[in-house]
Formats: structure tokens, sequence, C-alpha cells
């Protein structure tokens, strides 16, 4: 919820500067504002729903928009791509931080906390329509996920940032449009995450079940705490990273595997048992040295200011080094503080 409210300040933020005749400096558009905009008008209202179900037609609308960001992702990689410079050993498979990144992914891919408000939700609940879902819900999150992350690490390389669309430049009016998609379809999959927290405090506090007036305090109580900490953060690299070491690892590989052995009456040397052994050690570890790498070595953020290659009157890209081009990034951003 907290890398939901973050993605919809820095996004928004960007598309409302370009409408014409607007302040860029304008309180009203700034990323607080807009957090706490969304929060009121969207994010609680959708919240307050009791049945997972009512937001149906809200996850097809997302579903959609998230085709046309991906749609506009892959032009822009075509067409910005080439003219972007490439870091040192951009193409290697795997550094130090990778386990960083295997926490992000988890973090993507993880839907463990939804699964029973969904299969509740369904009309007629049955394993075998279950099994259906999960498997082409992941398959096409999967290859979402793929097309993204080599788009955008294919344009924009070591300069790729924890929220792509902080990279490109605010000028560019198809990506201020996908920038809009996108702000939209966060708002609308906020709620889902909303009922999956409320859900579970209404299990550990309540006895799984809230009254009319507890259902709306439960629910505005996580809504203003969610606000306020992302009020506070202005970095999704490091949300998405924390988010996934300390969250998704143990709902992932942790809790299944431990819940498995645990409760599984097959033989040591059974396959699946096997498995299980070795999802927990790997749970473990990512979730113990993503968390050291996280605070150690936190991901970059250009924190609202523009990359260097969206002032073209300030840089050639022809015949120059990468090392120049970081050079002249930190000449820039000075620069630009200074105006402001």
């Amino acid at each position: 919820m907290i890398s939901y409210n973050i993605i919809t300040g820095d996004t928004l933020s960007k598309v409302f500067q370009r409408i014409p005749g607007v302040d860029p400096g304008n309180v009203l558009i700034g990323r607080h504002f807009i957090i706490v905009l969304s929060t009121v008008a969207f994010n609680l209202p959708l919240s307050l729903y009791r049945d997972i179900a009512k937001l149906g037609k809200i996850s097809f609308i997302s579903t959609i928009l998230t085709t046309l960001i991906l749609g506009i992702v892959m032009a822009r990689a075509v067409s910005l791509g080439p003219h972007i410079p490439k870091t040192e050993d951009a193409w290697v498979f795997a550094k130090s931080n990778a386990i960083q990144a295997v926490g992000v992914m988890s973090f993507a891919f993880i839907c463990h906390h939804n699964c029973f408000l969904v299969y509740g939700s369904l009309e007629e609940p049955t394993v075998a329509k279950w099994s259906r879902i999960i498997h082409v819900s992941v398959l096409i999150s999967v290859v979402i996920s793929v097309l993204f992350a080599t788009c955008g690490y294919w344009t924009f390389t070591g300069f790729t940032q924890g929220d792509l669309f902080e990279n490109y430049c605010r000028n560019d009016d198809l990506v201020t449009f996908g920038r809009f998609c996108y702000g939209v379809t966060v708002i609308l999959t906020y709620p889902i995450e909303c009922f999956v927290t409320r859900e579970v405090i209404a299990n550990v506090f309540f006895g799984g079940s809230l009254s009319t007036t507890f259902h709306v305090i439960v629910t505005a109580v996580v809504t203003v705490v969610a606000t306020l900490v992302s009020l506070l953060i202005d970095c999704l690299g490091i949300v998405l990273e924390l988010n996934g070491v300390l969250c998704a690892a143990p709902l992932i590989f942790i809790i299944p595997s431990a819940c498995y052995l645990k409760l599984s009456e097959e033989p040591r040397t059974n396959a699946d048992k096997i498995m299980s052994c070795v999802m927990l050690l790997m749970g473990f570890v990512v979730m113990a040295v993503g968390f050291v790498m996280a605070i150690a070595h936190p991901q970059d953020c250009t924190h609202g200011q523009e990359m260097f290659y969206c002032f073209p009157d300030n840089f050639s890209f022809t015949n120059i080094s990468v090392s120049h081009f970081q050079l002249t990034t930190q000449l820039s951003i000075l620069n630009i503080s200074t105006f402001q």
C-alpha cells in the first residue's frame, strides 16, 4: 500500500505538471497533495467495500491500462533506447545486488495473501477452477513482467530506476499519457491490498468478522497509516526491496515450505520434501542477505529530478564516454538545484 501511494504521487505529479499554464511548483500538483487527494477520493472509498468481488470490473480496467502502458514502454525502447548511453558491464547476468532483485521479483509475483479472498469471491469455487485461474494469471503476469523488465532495462541499462517512469523525460507526451494510465492502475489496485490487511486484522483481533463501525474504523486507520508513511518516503526502490525481503520472501518461500514440512507425512527423502527444504533455506537467505544489502547498499533514486539525458542542449550523445556522462549528471543536478 505504501509503494502504491509513492507511485501515485511520483507519477501523477508529473502528469499534472504538463497541463498548460500550471506552475511546476504549485503545491496542488505536488506528490504529497496528490497522495492525500487520491487516498481521500479513491483509495479509501474503494477500500470500504466488504466484498472483493465488487472490484472485478475495476481490476479489468486496470488490466486494459496495463496493456496500454506496456505498449508505450515497448515503443519507447525502440525510439529512445539507441539515444541513451549504455553503462559499463550493463549485460552482466548477476552482480552483488542480485539478492535484492530476487526480493523485488518476489514482491511483484506474490499473490498468496489474496488467495483466500479471491477464491471465496468465485461464483463456483472449485479446486479445478481455481487451479486454472491461478496458472493462467501467473503466466500472463510473467510475460508482462518480462516484457516490462526487458524493454525498460534495454532502454536505460544501469540508469534504470525502481520506478521505471522516473527514467523518462517530463516533456514526452506519449510517456505522460502512460504515466496517467499507470497512476490510475495503481489507484485501482490499492484497495485489493487494503482488503487483505483488514482481513488479517479482523482474523487476529476480532475473531474473523467486523461490525460496520469497526469495518470503517479499521479501514480508515490502515489507510491513514499507509498514507503517512508514504508521505515521508520518496524512493520506491528501497520500499520494494524491503517489502520483498521482509514480507514477500517469508510468504513465498518460508511459510508454505515450513507448513508442508510440518503437515506432510511423506518420508524425508520424498522429492517434494527435499524441494521444500531447498525453498525454506532459500527464503532465509533471501530474507537475511537481502535485508542487509538493502540497508547497506540502497538503490539509487533520482528523487524527482530529471535524468541528465533529458537535457539535449547540454549533452552530446556521440563519441562520449559513460564516465563523462556520469560526471555531467552530477553537475547538471547541482545546476538544477541552484536555479530552483
